[in-house]
């Protein structure tokens, strides 16, 4: 599941102890693991081998060129959501005609440069976006491919802000209305339907929404499919991830036995799926980036104090909401393991950063081992939606991002020199 464990009493990231990363690049710092990377794409793949496939991955999930090397040198196909990524993807030596491009809001210019690009294909998301994108095409004399993204209706019991599969939300296009899109935009004379598309939303650990999905749409598409000649189905992305008990801190064992046989596995997924999508006899897409990378990344924090407040034990650490979001934007856990285990007995304590927030907690009243000054601690399933939505938040510098790969490691973001976040800044003339 992941390659982060401790050896004795020391937390590695595959055969390189984290503290000594911590001591070499200082804190705070992300890690990865080139192993889990390589390893969950290849079971997905392999998951889907009865299947002609492609997987995408989702970089938006963490986008660092040396990620996105080691998934392309495996044959990965990306998932983009702006221009931006697509040149990432190219600075990282991807195939563009293996990159699908999503998003609701694509502007004219990106939908050119993808298209002068050669992407796979476009998700689009509704019809002035195809209205659009025959326009642009039409101005390359080009023809570009295209695929609808279906909105199911389906709840996916995941959380509020990263569902996508309801007609709440802004994505796609509602079930009903996609056989009158796609006869529409059969006459656009620059657009080529190439398939059909959906995404129900992210972290979902269990298969039954994911199946229900597809047993909803798959009438639709064997009818799209026989009228315009598709090629391929998309069932997205969405797996999610464990984030409890990683490394069993803290946590009672039959815990940890019930949460390993409910985990949403490659296996488990194709499982349930492939028995629907075989006879459609398309190339199937899917589009997953937390499942590759949310348990191969970590970040790294130092104690800088320990404060009681009352009741309050915090732990004041050097790493804040500007480095890792997710526990103030959704509350979400991460976690939180110091680097060498002490064997000291827990107290509930909030983990929180330096930045002048009360939103910047890493997590409130957790039983964790004392710690104090200068102890190291690791957030772990930091891979995914962590340095990628950094920010320069109180004047911050972005963090170092280390790959680990064996015993080798190596810089794979510097640490970011604060002038550096005001280089592209001026004191205008009339304040001079």
């Amino acid at each position: 599941m992941h390659d982060f464990r401790f050896v004795g009493n020391q937390l590695f990231c595959e055969g390189v102890s984290l503290a000594s990363l911590a001591k070499k690049f200082g804190t705070p710092l992300y890690v990865y693991s080139q192993h889990t990377l390589t390893d969950h794409y290849q079971k997905l793949a392999a998951a889907l081998a009865p299947v002609d496939h492609l997987v995408c991955y989702a970089m938006k999930s963490n986008s660092n060129l040396s990620v996105l090397r080691v998934l392309a040198d495996l044959g990965s196909g990306f998932d983009i959501v702006s221009a931006g990524e697509l040149q990432r993807v190219l600075a990282a030596g991807g195939d563009p005609a293996k990159c699908v491009f999503a998003g609701v809001g694509k502007t004219a210019a990106e939908i050119e440069f993808a298209l002068r690009a050669g992407v796979y294909c476009f998700n689009v998301e509704s019809e002035p976006e195809l209205q659009r994108i025959n326009r642009v095409a039409a101005k390359l004399k080009k023809i570009a491919p295209i695929a609808v993204r279906v909105n199911p209706n389906i709840e996916a019991h995941t959380h509020a802000k990263i569902t996508t599969g309801t007609y709440e939300n802004k994505f796609g296009i509602a079930f009903e209305d996609i056989a009158g899109v796609y006869a529409r935009a059969a006459k656009l004379k620059n657009l080529r339907l190439r398939g059909v598309q959906m995404h129900i939303g992210s972290q979902i650990t269990e298969t039954t929404p994911f199946e229900l999905a597809v047993k909803k749409v798959l009438p639709l598409v064997e009818k799209l499919k026989a009228k315009h000649g598709l090629e391929f189905f998309s069932v997205g992305g969405g797996l999610g991830i464990v984030y409890h008990s990683m490394l069993a801190s803290g946590v009672p064992a039959w815990w940890q036995s019930a949460a390993a046989k409910n985990i949403l596995t490659p296996a488990s997924y194709a499982a349930r799926l492939l028995p629907w999508l075989q006879p459609l006899g398309l190339k199937i897409l899917m589009e997953p980036g937390r499942f590759i990378s949310g348990n191969a990344g970590a970040l790294v924090t130092r104690v800088e104090y320990v404060k009681r407040t009352g009741k309050k034990n915090f732990v004041i650490v050097d790493a804040a909401m500007n480095d890792l979001i997710r526990p103030a934007f959704y509350d979400a856990y991460h976690e939180i393991v110091p680097l060498i285990r002490n064997g000291k007995a827990t107290l509930k304590s909030d983990v929180v950063g330096p930045i002048c927030e009360s939103g910047d907690y890493f997590c409130k009243d957790r039983p964790l081992p004392k710690v104090g000054e200068g102890d190291t601690l690791a957030l772990l399933s930091a891979g995914a939606y962590g340095a990628v939505m950094g920010s320069n938040y109180n004047a911050r510098p972005l963090p170092p991002e280390i790959l680990v790969n064996g015993k080798k490691f190596a810089v794979a973001r510097e640490r970011q020199a604060v002038e550096k976040i005001w280089s592209d800044e001026k004191v205008v003339a009339w304040l001079k």
